[in-house]
């Protein structure tokens, strides 16, 4: 679908190391300076999809294809990178371009790595960045109201239409100008729908990543991470705990060695899966699935869509023909063991036009073009 996540954060937390692991390998260069990465770096990532995986055991298809999600590497940001300083305006304009935002936040005290604010201070940190963004999207916001201050002298509609624009552009302003992100103002359905053609920066949904060291993880009582805790619950955002360093170590064994690893570390699975699921999650995202002996797939649909639009997913012609759907749910299928089974119990569904698709559905579209 498109659809990508912005890593960002301030230089030297440890983002292209994160992005390098996300890949499995060194695609993002990182390195202990400032500015280490200056054009963006974009990886495609599967979603890891155990349900997936057990479709595929029953079907033992010619090939599986998870569904996946786009993460961008962005340079790190610093104080005054608004008006351009650290290549600034550069960067934000990469940040404009994605669709939701993960903020990694350092919580690793590491003297042969350089903070760039001298010592580690996640909430510092993260009101450093989002100033920044503010402040950006106070310039966007500044600028689209000049224009709508000329066309609002024009007469008849066209010049209400430019007022009322002008009401919501001053109700953003102001809400900015008391240090409130886009994201968390109270702005009606048809505010956000006259702001979202500015790809406001602080408009876009946000996840905290705190990176730890190796001695952090699992640690509920780490000042640090409780910070990085307490700014996401403040905000009703998501929050990962994740050790870059030890993700990285972790992408470079073979995959039969990793989830020993992982067990002498008393962890269950990858951070990185959880962070990968978390953005998914973020960006309001699905995943249905089509299963066969040629091959079993996770596609990604928006939350909400409707059994043509997801059709639609697979072929525009599977939308526009679209006539039905045979609908089923993979655990029943996993667990009956075959579609005849799920029918036989009464669980295999006929559904029409108007069906919304639930994640984890098995979906059969019937069309006719």
């Amino acid at each position: 679908m498109g659809l990508a996540i912005g890593i960002v954060g301030l230089p030297n937390v440890g983002k292209s190391t994160l992005f390098n692991a996300l890949l499995g390998q060194a695609q993002a260069q990182a390195a202990n300076y400032p500015f280490c990465t200056i054009d963006p770096n974009l990886g495609v990532v599967p979603v890891p999809d155990e349900r997936l995986a057990r479709l595929a055991a029953l079907y033992h298809p010619k090939k599986t294809t998870p569904t996946t999600i786009e993460f961008v590497d962005i340079a790190g940001l610093v104080a005054g990178a608004s008006k351009g300083e650290g290549l600034g305006n550069q960067f934000l304009s990469h940040i404009r371009q994605v669709d939701a935002i993960a903020h990694v936040l350092r919580c690793f005290d590491d003297p042969d790595v350089v903070h760039v604010g001298g010592k580690v201070g996640p909430r510092d940190d993260r009101d450093v960045v989002e100033t920044e963004l503010m402040l950006k999207d106070l310039e966007q916001i500044e600028r689209r109201r000049e224009k709508k201050q000329k066309d609002a002298k024009a007469p008849g509609k066209s010049g209400e239409i430019a007022k009322a624009e002008i009401v919501v552009l001053d109700e953003a302003r102001a809400g900015l100008e008391r240090g409130v992100p886009v994201r968390m103002q109270e702005l009606s359905a048809g505010s956000l729908a006259v702001l979202s053609d500015l790809f406001l920066l602080t408009g876009k949904p946000v996840l905290y990543i705190a990176n730890v060291d190796e001695a952090q993880l699992g640690r509920s009582d780490d000042p640090a991470v409780a910070t990085v805790m307490e700014l996401a619950a403040e905000e009703g955002a998501r929050c990962v705990v994740i050790s870059g360093k030890v993700e990285a170590e972790l992408s470079e064994l073979p995959p039969v060695e990793r989830l020993d690893f992982l067990h002498s570390l008393g962890l269950a699975e990858a951070g990185l899966n959880r962070l990968v699921r978390a953005g998914y999650e973020l960006l309001g995202l699905s995943t249905f699935f089509t299963v066969g002996e040629n091959e079993c797939r996770a596609w990604t649909i928006h939350q909400g869509m409707t059994a043509p639009q997801a059709a639609g997913t697979i072929h525009t012609d599977f939308e526009r023909g679209f006539i039905k759907a045979d609908a089923q749910r993979w655990d029943d299928l996993v667990a009956l063991g075959s579609e005849a089974a799920v029918r036989e119990r009464g669980l295999l569904r006929i559904e029409g036009k108007e069906y919304q698709v639930q994640d984890g559905d098995v979906m059969h579209f019937r069309f006719n073009v």
